[in-house]
């Protein structure tokens, strides 16, 4: 499997619907981050689809290392 690209060392602050389908990118190209922008065509990579529980402000992973994808869980501290 292919490693994902590091978009930042930082999560990435959004505003979530509950229950809305959101398209977080898996691969770390997309200029869209967060979210998928088909940049992953042609690789092992596909958008991972979640919906949030609650709405508001959530932090995203935008290093990719998190153990708790989509959100962030501080992996980046270790990049």
């Amino acid at each position: 499997m292919d490693k994902p690209v590091a978009a930042g060392k930082a999560p990435i602050p959004v505003t979530l619907e509950a229950g809305r389908d959101y398209y977080w990118c898996t691969c770390g190209q997309s200029k869209k981050q967060p979210f998928c922008d088909g940049s992953h065509k042609g690789s092992s990579f596909a958008p991972l689809v979640f919906q949030s529980a609650a709405a508001g402000e959530k932090y995203l992973c935008a290093c990719k290392a998190t153990r708790n994808p989509p959100y962030c869980d501080g992996s980046h501290k270790q990049l």
